[in-house]
């Protein structure tokens, strides 16, 4: 089937993980971040051709930030003028899709996962073990669409939890995080089970998600799910002196 394109996954990534406040300056969206990490405060092009990197630079400083730019397919102009710079390469991350149907199981075993808004307090340890800290669950409620939190069990005890958003047709899952002692043992797929019933009820026809390139479990275990990597975007970075 046709799937979004990769410019739609990329606005639905913003939407269901978005920054504090964003304001478009001299050709770039700069993005307060609000600690809501790279994707939340990089800042990105909003002209055709490369604007005045200088002005981002300045901008993302006075906002205390990193100089940190996040590079999209159709910045190949962009990437080079950074390099050029000094910015190196960080975090190299895989988009994926499928239709949400083909995730959504027959059965979903009682008391094995749950999605359950707003996040637990176990949900928020979890998540804390894992370094996704206060700042970004404040992220995960300023989500203005349809969302919700995800839960998984191993037997008896909470392992693992992710956040769930939609952008009209497309649900984005975020901050899957597995206690390390139960990874590889069928929590993720309990969590993606349940993210498709959920985004099923809630009207979705996709399922979609990000993860960096160098996460080599995680990569197979989507793919092994029938998701599709449809395409990509990496960030560079100088950081403040």
């Amino acid at each position: 089937m046709n799937f979004p394109d990769i410019q739609r996954l990329y606005t639905a990534t913003n939407a269901t993980w978005p920054a504090l406040s964003v304001r478009e300056h001299e050709g770039w969206n700069i993005q307060n971040g609000g600690g809501g990490g790279k994707r939340a405060s990089a800042a990105t092009l909003a002209q055709e051709g490369v604007a005045n990197i200088a002005v981002a630079e300045r901008a993302m400083l006075d906002l205390g930030q990193n100089r940190l730019f996040m590079i999209r397919q159709s910045d190949t102009e962009l990437d080079m003028a950074l390099e050029a710079r000094g910015y190196k390469i960080i975090d190299p991350v895989t988009l994926y899709i499928c239709e949400n149907k083909a995730l959504v199981p027959k059965f979903i075993p009682t008391a094995q996962s749950y999605a359950v808004w707003e996040p637990l307090q176990v949900m928020c340890e979890i998540w804390a073990a894992g370094g996704i800290n206060a700042q970004r669950i404040a992220l995960m409620h300023r989500v203005q669409g349809p969302k919700t939190g995800l839960l998984a069990r191993s037997a008896d005890t909470p392992a693992g939890t992710a956040f769930l958003a939609l952008d009209g047709d497309i649900a984005m899952i975020h901050a899957v995080e597995v206690l390390q002692g139960f990874r590889r043992t069928g929590v993720a797929r309990k969590l993606m089970a349940q993210a498709a019933k959920w985004a099923q009820d809630n009207g979705a026809t996709y399922m979609s998600l990000a993860t960096t390139s160098h996460n080599l479990g995680a990569n197979e275990l989507y793919q092994s799910m029938g998701m599709q990597p449809i395409g990509n975007y990496h960030y560079r970075i100088k950081e403040s002196a």
